[in-house]
């Protein structure tokens, strides 16, 4: 396995806070496109947002600062990461319902 910044990273999130019904999938999706990154977002039915970013380290450690923050009406209490093994061919961005 690769190291470093150039190297594919894979990451899951779990994002708990003020992030339902506020754009935070819409945000997710935008901030994750313009990153060049690839995976999924999607609300849980415990109020929270999971997220599945792939590609870069440099980019992936950038969209996690970003979920951090989220969008401007979103309150963002806790940000859980978990690395997973990187998918060979991923390359889309979804938001999944």
């Amino acid at each position: 396995m690769r190291h470093g910044p150039g190297a594919a990273r894979r990451v899951r999130a779990l994002v708990q806070g003020r992030v339902q019904g506020v754009g935070f999938r819409w945000f997710t999706r935008r901030s994750a496109e313009e990153l060049g990154l690839s995976g999924s977002v999607r609300n849980r039915v415990d109020g929270s947002v999971e997220v599945e970013i792939q590609g870069p380290a440099a980019a992936v450690e950038k969209m996690i600062e970003a979920l951090r923050r989220g969008p401007g009406a979103a309150r963002v209490e806790r940000l859980r990461t978990q690395t997973l093994e990187p998918i060979a061919g991923a390359s889309r961005f979804e938001v999944r319902f």
